[in-house]
């Protein structure tokens, strides 16, 4: 890992960032480990390398490497998984750790954050993981997944545009939103019916037990 004046953290200045504990543990399981590979990766060269920012560094471990796992426990019991916009890789980076019996891709049009996911699968041996450098709408009628999810992409409407032909019947989109979202899926309303989808709900994630609610948009096709 890189140091001196283009980056001053070092190796145990990211190790710092990661929170071994029971709540982090019991979320992550057998993918605690990486997860805490991953972050630490990400402490030491994320905002060096435009993927995350400065303020961003010292909540890394909880608000955002084992936030990712908010959207696990509406995940497919098999079968596929597209992350869409994957940037530094959130969630998609996690759930490949969570769940590596999907077919995970990672979806990113930026040539340096697919050169990074690529060191990040490398890394931390991630052999279910495919990666697209392209923008989602490109891989519509060539990709079809059980589930996909986004964090921090677009508003319900644009996003169900960008996302739900990539779902198969009887799939799910499973979207990170914040306190907007109800009114983000009543916007989207329109929309998502011409999109062919049959049920939707929100739900409150409490995934620490710490009162900080993340808000996981399911959408059924």
């Amino acid at each position: 890992m890189p140091t001196g004046p283009g980056n001053d953290r070092d190796v145990s200045d990211a190790a710092e960032v990661v929170v071994d504990d029971d709540a982090s543990r019991r979320v992550l399981g057998l993918a605690w480990s990486g997860a805490a590979r991953f972050a630490e990766m990400l402490a030491d060269e994320g905002e060096l390398r435009g993927l995350i920012g400065p303020r961003e560094v010292p909540r890394l471990w909880s608000r955002h490497v084992v936030n990712s796992a908010a959207v696990a426990g509406f995940l497919p019991e098999s079968g596929s998984l597209a992350d869409v916009g994957s940037g530094a890789g959130l969630p998609g980076v996690v759930l490949a750790l969570m769940r590596p019996d999907l077919d995970v891709h990672l979806i990113e049009p930026m040539e340096r954050r697919i050169a990074w996911l690529g060191e990040v699968v490398d890394e931390l041996d991630l052999d279910n993981v495919t990666l697209h450098q392209v923008r989602a709408e490109e891989l519509h009628g060539k990709l079809e997944v059980d589930a996909v999810t986004a964090r921090a992409v677009a508003a319900m409407g644009k996003l169900a545009r960008l996302t739900l032909p990539l779902v198969s019947r009887g799939g799910v989109l499973l979207a990170q939103k914040g306190r907007r979202a109800e009114s983000e899926l009543a916007d989207a309303a329109t929309a998502l019916r011409k999109l062919g989808v049959t049920a939707t709900s929100v739900h409150e994630v409490d995934l620490l037990g710490d009162g900080e609610i993340t808000m996981v948009v399911e959408v059924r096709k």
